[in-house]
């Protein structure tokens, strides 16, 4: 029998319109001043190409995970994904999917998901789903925030 192994977030409705939300999802630079659970990220945005991830390490305060994805998919202003590929050293793999849908000139609603992959999935998802779900509430809530923020503020 299959286990789910698909992780996710509360969704949040934000005040602001679906593409600024966008703007502030691709503005790799800022996420320091904005996200708690994805501190830093590398990347050029361009497809198929390579997505540093720096997460907070639960089992280390102060320390830093690095986790190496793949863009996945770049469908402004709706969807950002990246993917990690099991590989011979590393048979973890997952897929993450940010959301985001309009639902007026002003106004959308966002969730990100998690879909762990291959032979470690459950495991993975028994081990870290938890910490996971917890880090893409508050990316979420995080993000409302910040967007509205900027909407306010006339950006």
């Amino acid at each position: 029998m299959a286990q789910n192994t698909l992780v996710t977030s509360v969704i949040v409705d934000i005040a602001a319109p679906a593409e600024l939300v966008w703007e502030v999802l691709v503005d790799l630079e800022r996420y320091p001043q904005w996200n708690p659970f994805t501190v830093k990220v590398e990347s050029s945005l361009h497809m198929g190409e390579v997505v540093n991830l720096f997460l907070p390490d639960p089992t280390r305060p102060g320390e830093l995970v690095h986790v190496v994805e793949y863009l996945a998919a770049f469908d402004r202003p709706k969807q950002l994904s990246w993917e990690m590929y099991a590989t011979a050293d590393k048979p973890d793999a997952a897929r993450r999917d940010q959301y985001i849908e309009a639902t007026g000139e002003a106004s959308c609603r966002y969730h990100t998901t998690d879909l762990f992959l291959g032979p470690t999935a459950q495991t993975v998802m028994e081990n870290h789903g938890p910490w996971v779900k917890q880090g893409f509430d508050a990316i979420a809530h995080s993000l409302k925030a910040r967007a509205e923020q900027l909407y306010r503020e006339g950006r």
